[in-house]
């Protein structure tokens, strides 16, 4: 029993510090904190991917609707760009959840998709796009469709928001202006990530333990980055938080050239019942 309640403190420690680091990253720089959370539940918490990707999506709709409502009382979200980059997101949500649950997707592939999206955010947040980037040349938004489907698969097989790809998309193809690009990118966000939480149909009742130390350190995060934020420079955030993702992106593509059963039981925190909708 004592093995057992010690190995649960370590695991509240993991998702207390886990949610703290990500809370504090959202406050920081607006965005991309979320990322982390999936190589903190395979690999800090033995979670296998089947558990891990829906309680990463609940977290990331958690956290968009969060900073969703307040841009939304200050009409700070373009609904039709929205709509252009939305749309697509939700059936390429819907379709790489359901790709993810009929088996056409497995666990090595979802963690190599996460590692190449990571790399990726990792570049996009090196070089951060400016705000000036959106006043100059027209709005190219034929571009945004393609994009949001690319997000969504990503979303429904990875269970990343893909905040990093979607507010550069809407500020270098929408021409929006940063503050309202990041207010859009919530509600792509937040609805691609309930589509895919929707489709993938199921996840450990247990596993939603698991979100009250994420959402305790996420908050204290969120206070921490606050305070933070006037005294620490963006650019070299940026570049601190691009290394942190290339570590996760190497680790994450070192894991999934491992073997892996999709239908094995894998060792795990959990042990609960899986909720089936």
């Amino acid at each position: 029993m004592d093995a057992l309640e010690s190995g649960a403190a370590v695991t509240d420690l993991l998702l207390l510090a886990g949610g703290a680091l990500i809370g504090a990253l959202l406050a920081l720089l607006g965005a991309g904190g979320s990322i982390l959370l999936l190589p903190l539940l395979v690999s800090g918490l033995s979670l296998p991917m089947r558990e891990a990707v829906p309680l990463s999506l609940i977290v990331v709709l958690l956290l968009a609707l969060t900073n969703l409502v307040p841009a939304l009382r200050q009409r700070r979200v373009s609904w039709r760009f929205a709509a252009w980059m939305g749309a697509p997101a939700l059936l390429g949500s819907w379709i790489g959840a359901a790709w993810v649950k009929d088996g056409l997707v497995g666990p090595n592939q979802q963690l190599l998709l996460f590692a190449f999206a990571a790399a990726v955010a990792a570049v996009l947040m090196a070089r951060p796009v400016s705000a000036s980037s959106a006043s100059t040349g027209p709005a190219r938004w034929w571009w945004l469709p393609p994009q949001g489907l690319g997000v969504g698969l990503l979303t429904g097989i990875a269970g990343v928001g893909g905040g990093f790809a979607v507010v550069p998309a809407l500020v270098l193809l929408g021409r929006l202006p940063m503050a309202l690009a990041s207010s859009t990118s919530l509600l792509v966000i937040a609805a691609s990530s309930l589509m895919a939480l929707l489709a993938h149909g199921e996840w450990s009742v247990e596993g939603f333990r698991l979100l009250f130390p994420l959402l305790i350190g996420g908050g204290f995060g969120v206070l921490l980055g606050q305070r933070l934020a006037p005294h620490l420079p963006e650019q070299r955030l940026r570049q601190g938080f691009a290394a942190l993702l290339l570590v996760s992106a190497v680790s994450s593509g070192v894991e999934a050239l491992q073997p892996r059963d999709a239908h094995a039981v894998q060792p795990s925190v959990l042990n609960g019942p899986s909720l089936h909708r």
